[in-house]
């Protein structure tokens, strides 16, 4: 695992040896990562989970990188929602110059390579 989140133990014959706990941070991780966190904003969750705490987010730091993400998350959703109003504007302008042309209105202009 990048970034050194989980231990790299080595069994006799090699292969990489995991325990109960590994499998929980792995978990974690996993879970976190759906929800759209990186692998380094994962740590403090894998750390307090380390710390003995039986989840990951109990932590100051877990909570501090909740609290980060949702801010993000409420950038992000206020830049979607201008886009999507403008994008309405445009749909409204553009149907109601639709609806003032003819039936069948003009014929489309191609104007690639310059030809008329």
């Amino acid at each position: 695992m990048p970034g050194g989140l989980l231990p790299a133990r080595r069994a006799e014959n090699g292969y990489r040896s995991y325990d109960e706990g590994d499998l929980r941070l792995l978990q974690q991780i996993r879970t976190l990562q759906d929800f759209g966190f990186d692998l380094e904003e994962t740590r403090p969750f894998v750390d307090c989970l380390r710390a003995g705490h039986p989840a990951g987010d109990a932590c100051p730091a877990s909570l501090a990188v909740y609290r980060s993400k949702l801010d993000e998350l409420d950038a992000l959703i206020g830049r979607l929602a201008s886009v999507r109003a403008e994008v309405g504007a445009q749909l409204a302008r553009a149907e109601l110059e639709a609806s003032a042309d003819l039936p069948g209105g003009p014929a489309p202009r191609c104007e690639l390579g310059g030809h008329p």
